[in-house]
This record gives structure tokens, C-alpha cells and sequence, in this order.
């Protein structure tokens, strides 16, 4: 058995306190060209589950676990039983003897909560339909990294999905204003919004809504969208007719701050959500965004896996 004082990370929310500093590190460790022998997570296991295809994702853990000196291991739906011949809270027993961390991609949010609540390692949501945690710290690493002055806001442009939902927590627990527009019937779910307004409300942090993306755009410091339909959402066919008008393109852009930065998660539907022109503007930071995945869930694992390490080399900083 591990260690029964385990934290998770399921939703940004859960690091509504740690936030800002594991950002910090996350930027610290990126710029540190100190060469330091750290390998905090040396002679741990890390294991990533996957139900769905990812490149980002996986390819970000695989190398990060590396880099921390860790071993990660990749277990496709196909590999194992979750779920299927066996139970979620089984599979989290078992992988628990073997594992020092397990990182979940999935469909249904209730899964990865399942796994959390019957795992004695640390489980860290990589992605579900309601949450995308890593995301928003690579998001808000991204932010603090680009705009120097953060007294404005970040507009979101699109669906009311996971990615829009861990962006608000995240903005709110960091001190930062937000204003979305979704198309009607596309709203973000209204516990998350209430909860990111509740965490907020401390830090003297809007969040506003709206079905008007020029509304929301006027005068942002970030533009971010993402795909209008997400992998999985393939059948709902006319999803698609419902975004007319939510199109970040040079129009929408240039209402703008003029020093804007554009935000995508990635992969981007080009013509689709988004124009070249914008997506390859020299105020595009996407690929800024993709690398700090890597980044931020270093800092992320080393905090819940190895906090002595964590802590000490935040010292050094």
C-alpha cells in the first residue's frame, strides 16, 4: 500500500491554493540552465491510461517523466481491462501496487473520480468531458509568461466545454478576469462557473458571459478558442451549424488589445475555429502553449509525487 495521504489532481480547483507556485516553478525550471542532476521522481513508475488517441498529451508525459528520471509507462484502452472485465476501482487497487502515480485520459469524468477515490497513489485527470486540469496550468503558465500586465482579460471565443471550464477556475484562483461567449444551448456547465466566481470573488476576479464573441473580445488580452466539435461529439452532426459567427478570424481579432496573444489547446481545425492568418500570426503563442504542457506537469507530478524534492528545489529558485 502507498501512502494513504495522497493528493490528486482532478480539476484545477484542487490546486486552488498551490496554483501560482507551481506556475512559478513550472517557468523556473524551463529557464533554469543550471544543469542540475535533479531526478526527483528516479526509481518511480509512472503510469499514463489512455481511451483516447492523444499526441500532446502523451508525448508531454512520456518526456517530462524522462526528464525527471522517472520511468513512464503507456497503458492503451486496449492494454488493460478498465472498465471492461474489470472494475475502475479494482484496476486502481491493482496499478496502485505497482505505480507511483497514474495519469488518466478519458471519456466520462465519473471515471477518473472513480479511480482517484480507490487509488493509494496519486491520479492526475489528463483529460475527461468535464475537466482538463493540465491544460489550464500549461494555459495560465502561458499567460504569465506573455503579457506583463495582466490588468485585463482573456477572451474565450467557442463551446462551453472542459478546456473553458478548467480556464476559469484557473484564471480565477490566479487573479484573472474572464469574459466567454458560446453559442445559445453550448453554455459552460453552471456549478463550475458559480464555483470559478466563489474562488474569484477574493481576488476581486470578473467572469462574464455571453453569446456575443465580439463583445467579449473587445479590447482582450488573449483570444482562445478550440475546436467546436471535440473527439467523441463526431455524431452530433449539426453541432457544427451552431458556431456561425464564432469564428476567430482577422475581423474578430482586430478588436482586440493590438498586443493580443492567440491561445488554442491544439489540434486546431484550421478554417474551421480558427483562420491561418490568426493561428499564424506572429500574436499566436499555440505552440508556447503545447510546449508548457510539458513543463507544467513536470512541476505537477514532482509536487504530488516527491513535495520534498519539489519544495527544495523551489528554494533554490
Amino acid at each position: 500500500m502507498k501512502n494513504e495521504e495522497k493528493i490528486d489532481y482532478i480539476s484545477v480547483a484542487d490546486f486552488s491554493e498551490v496554483l501560482p507556485d507551481i506556475i512559478d516553478w513550472a517557468i523556473r525550471m524551463k529557464n533554469d540552465d543550471r544543469n542540475l542532476d535533479f531526478k526527483p521522481l528516479s526509481g518511480m513508475t509512472i503510469g499514463s491510461i489512455y481511451e483516447k488517441p492523444s499526441t500532446r498529451t502523451r508525448v508531454s508525459f512520456e518526456v517530462g517523466i524522462s526528464k525527471l528520471g522517472g520511468n513512464p509507462l503507456t497503458l492503451l484502452s486496449n492494454d488493460i481491462q478498465l472498465g471492461t472485465s474489470e472494475t475502475i476501482a479494482d484496476t486502481a487497487e491493482v496499478l496502485s501496487r505497482y505505480l507511483d502515480c497514474i495519469t488518466y485520459r478519458c471519456f466520462s469524468h465519473s471515471d477518473v473520480v472513480e479511480l482517484a477515490l480507490n487509488a493509494s497513489v496519486p491520479v492526475i485527470n489528463a483529460l475527461s468531458d468535464m475537466h482538463h486540469p493540465c491544460q489550464a496550468a500549461a494555459d495560465l503558465m502561458t499567460i504569465v509568461e506573455h503579457l506583463d500586465d495582466i490588468d485585463g482579460h482573456i477572451a474565450w471565443v467557442g463551446d462551453g466545454n472542459n478546456v473553458l471550464h478548467d480556464l476559469v477556475l484557473a484564471s480565477a484562483i490566479m487573479g484573472t478576469n474572464v469574459k466567454f461567449a458560446t453559442p445559445k444551448g453550448f453554455e459552460p456547465d453552471k456549478k463550475i462557473i458559480q464555483l470559478a466566481k466563489e474562488i474569484g470573488k477574493e481576488r476581486g476576479v470578473s467572469i462574464l458571459q455571453s453569446y456575443n464573441p465580439k463583445e467579449v473580445v473587445k479590447d482582450a488580452l488573449a483570444i482562445y478558442t478550440d475546436v467546436f466539435v471535440s473527439m467523441g461529439e463526431e455524431h452530433m452532426e449539426n453541432k457544427f451549424d451552431s458556431f456561425e459567427g464564432f469564428q476567430v478570424n482577422k475581423e474578430l481579432a482586430s478588436l482586440a488589445d493590438r498586443n493580443y496573444i492567440f491561445m488554442h489547446c491544439l489540434p486546431a481545425h484550421r478554417g474551421e475555429e480558427v483562420t491561418d492568418d490568426v493561428i499564424d500570426s506572429g500574436n499566436s503563442v499555440v505552440f508556447d502553449q503545447a510546449e508548457n504542457r510539458m513543463w507544467a506537469q513536470m512541476s505537477i507530478l514532482t509536487y504530488l509525487c516527491n513535495y520534498d524534492a519539489w519544495l527544495a528545489y523551489k528554494e533554490l529558485l
